[in-house]
């Protein structure tokens, strides 16, 4: 039997949508989920047969796997933080195209090639694009990437060698996303959003599944921009908790940069939507959001598990990042926030404004995994 491809639904309205009419935001501007459409893990017996990539939760994606499009992404080790021998990191730089991003990147691909999209259209702050870019290469599908002009060479250089056809905008990471959008209107594109595509979460959910498989941890830390890591864990712990797979979720926590931090601004201040902020420049280049799509959504999974979103300044992010590195872990800047906020807290830093920079003490207790998304060598500098 065919693999059914699940419909879309209207977070707002419920207005359903067939996938293959490629709608991507609902006509009310509703963003979309994954109607009627839930996990159905084996048993830990079955999956220890099966290959260690994220296909092995197949009866649990929106989309069959095709040997021509995967590259065998997921199931990233998880192993101990040096200095920190109650925390575990989870190698999410270690995909295929070196960021956690992959994981959504095949859904997407695959949807593509199963409806046969003649073009593909995206925008990244980085490593989306370059996801995208390797995936659209594998299905021989031409794809082309709105980034903002600061994005570093590194994941330009990637993007253009999996043949995108890259444009550079001058202005911030909305600015971007808006010329992909006009880009898309065309009759022949599909926009392929990792935001707005709600197949996209369903790649990232197995994040969660791993967990499950490698040692639940009590708290989870991520870093958050559009939150597509972090929505994905949360639908995938939400499904393991439905299954009684877990008892419990774990507690989620969110990191942002200080200079862009709509979400940890509302959080400190108890609203259920993103602040409207003026975004500064920041080193962790790869959440520098401002307007997050799901912004609401990110906020209220956070609350359900009780945790929150912090800011971490740009200092605590290089010194994050150098700390690793000692340790062994070459990550960008975007990959250390989640460090910066654990170390933070463990240092009892004294508060500064604003006062999501303070302590959690979800942070300084044990069992704690953090993801580290991206690779060092994507932003070097």
């Amino acid at each position: 039997m065919a693999h059914q491809l699940p419909p879309l639904r209207c977070s707002r309205c419920a207005t359903e949508f067939p996938v293959d009419s490629l709608v991507w935001l609902c006509p009310c501007g509703g963003v979309l989920d994954v109607a009627d459409f839930g996990a159905k893990l084996p048993s830990r017996a079955e999956l220890a047969t099966r290959p260690a990539t994220l296909w092995r939760y197949a009866e649990s994606l929106p989309v069959p796997e095709l040997a021509e499009v995967s590259l065998g992404e997921g199931m990233t080790p998880v192993v101990p933080a040096v200095g920190l021998p109650e925390a575990r990191v989870k190698l999410e730089y270690l995909s295929p195209t070196l960021s956690f991003k992959d994981r959504g990147a095949v859904m997407l691909a695959t949807l593509a090639h199963l409806l046969g999209v003649r073009r593909l259209i995206a925008d990244s702050s980085g490593n989306a694009g370059t996801a995208l870019s390797a995936y659209a290469a594998r299905i021989g599908v031409p794809c082309e990437i709105y980034v903002p002009a600061s994005t570093s060479p590194g994941k330009l250089g990637q993007m253009r060698a999996h043949g995108a056809n890259v444009h550079l905008i001058e202005g911030n990471r909305e600015d971007a996303a808006r010329a992909a959008k006009l880009a898309a209107e065309a009759p022949d594109a599909s926009y392929a959003s990792h935001m707005f595509h709600p197949y996209f979460l369903h790649g990232t959910k197995t994040f969660a599944f791993e967990l499950w498989e490698q040692g639940m941890p009590d708290t989870v830390v991520l870093p958050v921009g559009h939150g597509t890591l972090l929505l994905g864990a949360y639908l995938g712990f939400r499904e393991l908790l439905a299954q009684g797979l877990i008892p419990k979720l774990p507690t989620i926590i969110g990191v942002q940069s200080a200079n862009c931090a709509p979400l940890a601004t509302a959080a400190d201040a108890g609203t259920p939507g993103p602040a409207t902020i003026t975004p500064v420049p920041t080193k962790a280049e790869g959440i520098a959001i401002a307007e997050p799509a799901r912004g609401e959504a990110i906020l209220a999974a956070v609350a359900d598990t009780g945790g929150t979103i912090l800011g971490v300044t740009d200092d605590q992010v290089l010194k994050a990042r150098t700390e690793l590195a000692a340790a062994g872990f070459y990550v960008e800047p975007t990959s250390a926030v989640c460090w910066a906020a654990i170390t933070a807290a463990r240092a009892a830093t004294a508060p500064t404004t604003p006062s999501w920079t303070t302590a959690t003490p979800h942070l300084t207790t044990p069992n704690l995994t953090l993801a580290l998304s991206g690779a060092g060598l994507k932003s070097p500098n």
